[in-house]
């Protein structure tokens, strides 16, 4: 008799812990297969620090085959789920497909770039929810500068120097703030930009106030950071058309620039509009033991389920790391219930604390809602890091020791073109290939 198949799709924090719960209890007592396009786990967190050129690639990429024993990578992209027959169907990065049969199914797909419908901003912003958007953009400051540095026109010097944020939240403000730091660092050994005006950058968000999903005094913490590092905050303030030359910002003003760099937020990822079943703003509905309703042995958590919050009767979890991790540990042990090890249990939990870091030594965070910043905010950032990465945490902490004492490497290596990360993909996790760009046009 052939063991039991458990599926999962998508190794993001969700997927990840899911995998890692059923491993660590079934021992090779059933065929657990996870489905991801990238043989890594991808510690999103700590992407801006990626960009920034604090942290090495490979410090936040975490390999799937060597910390999930007992688990069979697929590498693909699933573009098809049948939930009558039981299947999954996707494509591997050779193009070619592929189907397997499920007994149990996870649905952990995560989520892709949040547009919205204005001119311009598809085909000249870039986003930043996977390595290589990130590596792109480290590559492009590091360009921009140096660019600057050799141009003759005034006009064009100041655009290079010039990057607008969109998006004020968690990553658009993470992002401005390590941002700043870098190019200035890269503004600081160049010869041509020495007396030069310092680089611009500027935040925009049309929420009335930086960070407006968390507390008020972390919002004015992070405020406070970015305005005396330089930051440009514009809070109310959002882009009405995009070109080649720069950004026109709703209250008419134009910005000239190279640098669009879209962080509005996260939408589900497409597949799951493609199963037909009820959703709630686009992410999947399933009861609170993530269970999708009508068929039990599917389960869904992560960013692309709607969980309901039983700590907050009516709403739903919000799209956080923090929520995915645990929904996924759940959500393995629920499937293990379905195989008569344990009882079921709901999700359910009181966040505990955010954390928010800002670069250098600043942060600002409220472990157990006690308010820190400065650099105890940055201690208890970088813990807690450390702490909910599952590998790679003496890596990581050596490279912040040695940014601690040497300057960054500001070097491009060109590796990642701007077409290879478009704003429009429901895949921003993979690089596109030069074919899949001439599709697009």
């Amino acid at each position: 008799m052939s063991p039991v198949r458990i599926v999962i799709v998508g190794a993001g924090f969700a997927g990840y812990q899911a995998a890692r719960t059923l491993s660590r209890t079934l021992r090779g007592a059933a065929d657990i297969v996870l489905i991801n396009p990238n043989d890594y786990f991808l510690y999103l967190p700590l992407l801006p620090e990626v960009a920034a050129g604090v942290l090495e690639p490979r410090r936040v990429s975490v390999s799937l085959t060597g910390t999930l024993p007992h688990v069979r990578l697929v590498l693909g992209e699933v573009h098809g789920v049948d939930l009558d027959a039981r299947k999954v169907s996707w494509r591997d990065p050779d193009g070619r497909s592929g189907e397997m049969d499920y007994d149990r199914l996870v649905l952990s797909v995560g989520s892709v770039n949040k547009l919205l419908p204005i001119p311009g901003v598809a085909e000249h912003a870039h986003g930043f929810r996977g390595m290589p958007e990130a590596l792109y953009l480290r590559d492009h400051m590091t360009r921009q500068m140096e660019m600057s540095g050799t141009a003759a026109d005034p006009r064009e010097r100041a655009a290079r120097r010039t990057f607008v944020v969109v998006g004020a939240g968690y990553t658009g403000t993470e992002v401005a703030a390590h941002g700043v730091l870098f190019t200035d660092s890269l503004a600081r050994r160049n010869t041509s930009l020495r007396d030069a005006p310092r680089p611009r950058w500027m935040l925009l968000d049309i929420a009335p106030r930086v960070l407006p999903e968390l507390d008020r005094k972390l919002s004015r913490t992070a405020d406070r950071v970015l305005r005396k590092r330089g930051v440009e905050v514009r809070t109310g303030t959002s882009v009405k058309e995009a070109t080649s030359e720069g950004v026109l910002l709703d209250n008419g003003e134009f910005v000239d620039t190279r640098s669009l760099i879209w962080c509005v937020g996260v939408r589900p990822d497409p597949l799951v509009e493609q199963l037909g079943l009820p959703t709630e703003r686009g992410r999947l509905r399933v009861d609170q033991y993530l269970a999708v309703p009508g068929y039990p042995d599917v389960l869904a958590c992560g960013d692309a389920a709607a969980v309901p919050d039983l700590t907050r009767p009516g709403q739903f979890t919000a799209m956080t790391a923090q929520h995915a991790q645990r929904q996924g540990k759940v959500a393995g042990h629920n499937v293990l219930a379905t195989l008569g090890r344990g009882t079921a249990k709901p999700y359910k939990h009181h966040d505990l604390g955010f954390t928010v870091d800002l670069g250098g030594v600043q942060a600002a965070a409220d472990p157990l809602h006690i308010p820190l910043s400065g650099p105890i905010a940055g201690a208890v950032t970088r813990g807690y890091h450390l702490m909910a990465m599952p590998g790679n945490r003496v890596r990581v902490a050596a490279d912040w020791l040695l940014d601690a004492v040497l300057p960054r490497q500001g070097v491009q290596l060109g590796m990642v073109p701007p077409w290879a990360v478009p704003l429009d993909t429901e895949s921003p996790e993979v690089a596109q290939t030069a074919r899949a760009a001439a599709d697009r046009r």
